[in-house]
């Protein structure tokens, strides 16, 4: 189990405040400048995510605030279905109420783009991301401003970490019914993009094989996170690595597994709706997104850095020494609607 016992909680605690308030101190490129004395004059931006946990998006918020005083940020944190189902809704009402949308499932903005409803915008600071992410799309539509990792985790006190599956397939094994916990693609973008990676991996029968384990269903990503820290299930299906690591250091009893194919990588955008009411905050905001602030200030709550000259967090294995696995944006658009379709068939949720 990975722990961190109060005096490195509070050394980690006091590098991230002071990285933080360093980075909040830090000169502005001359378009960040620019933007941040025109998002004054709006005073706001409001913000849909479902990429970052609550807690990690509050705290993506008051970094943000730190750094342009005057421009507050409100945060509408859900899931990424419900947050574009939110956008969608907005659209068709004709209401603008998103300044920046953040989801984990990257097919909503080959939707959005291919409808006209994403403004052009690429931030100065996206050069500076890790170099897989610095272009997700050539046309700047959209930025990327979270990598997700996914995997699997384990209650170590219910499985050792000798009797724990080590692969994507291990969990298909009958010895695990009425022991797996996963959350539901109708409501996670990052479980749509597992559910579709798995089918195209291993066959449409897949998911099939898997119901008949009888995982208990969730929400989100991070509702079997909870499961397993309550003891309801010994193992959680495609966690976020960050909220396992996170409810470990509290001395919850749950490890990380990463398995033999690789793990779910979700590479996400973010983008600036046509809509937005405040789109020079908006474009504010994604210069933040992309600079070091957003990764110094999520990282104590073990996010991943999109960043090269922000560390990764304590407890995550290495970038470097990990298979990534992820379908395309295209893939995505395509994909994840037809599994979520299937996800409700053979589920029945």
């Amino acid at each position: 189990m990975f722990l961190i016992d109060r005096r490195q909680m509070l050394a980690l605690a006091a590098w991230s405040a002071a990285a933080t308030r360093a980075w909040a101190d830090s000169p502005m490129n001359p378009q960040e400048r620019e933007l941040y004395e025109a998002a004054k004059r709006e005073g706001e931006i409001t913000w849909y995510t479902g990429q970052y946990s609550a807690d990690a998006s509050e705290a993506a918020g008051r970094a943000f605030n730190e750094r342009y005083p005057g421009v507050r940020c409100n945060v509408v944190r859900s899931t990424s279905q419900v947050a574009f189902q939110r956008l969608s809704q907005d659209f068709r009402a004709g209401v603008g109420q998103c300044d920046v949308f953040s989801s984990t499932n990257g097919g909503h903005y080959v939707q959005l783009k291919r409808q006209n409803r994403l403004v052009k915008f690429r931030p100065v600071n996206a050069d500076g991301l890790l170099p897989i992410l610095r272009r997700p799309d050539p046309d700047d539509y959209f930025q990327s401003s979270f990598l997700g990792i996914y995997l699997m985790g384990h209650n170590t006190n219910m499985v050792s970490e000798a009797e724990a599956p080590r692969s994507w397939t291990d969990i298909l094994d009958p010895k695990w019914k009425d022991k797996l916990a996963v959350g539901h693609p109708g409501y996670s973008g990052a479980i749509g993009l597992w559910a579709l990676q798995m089918r195209t991996m291993y066959g449409p029968d897949y998911l099939r094989r898997f119901e008949r384990n009888k995982p208990q269903v969730g929400r989100s990503s991070i509702d079997p996170v909870t499961m397993m820290t309550a003891g309801e299930r010994a193992v959680g299906v495609a966690v976020p690595s960050a909220s396992t690591l996170f409810a470990a250091s509290r001395g919850n009893p749950l490890k990380l597994i990463y398995p033999t194919e690789g793990v779910i990588a979700a590479m996400s955008p973010s983008g600036i709706p046509t809509n937005a009411p405040h789109p020079n905050a908006a474009k504010l905001f994604q210069e933040f997104q992309t600079g070091p602030a957003l990764s110094t200030a999520v990282r104590l709550l073990f996010n991943e850095s999109i960043r090269p000259d922000v560390p990764p967090p304590e407890g995550s294995r290495p970038l470097d020494q990990v298979t990534m696995l992820a379908p395309s944006l295209e893939e995505a658009e395509k994909g994840v609607p037809e599994v979520r379709e299937q996800w409700r068939e053979i589920f029945g949720v």
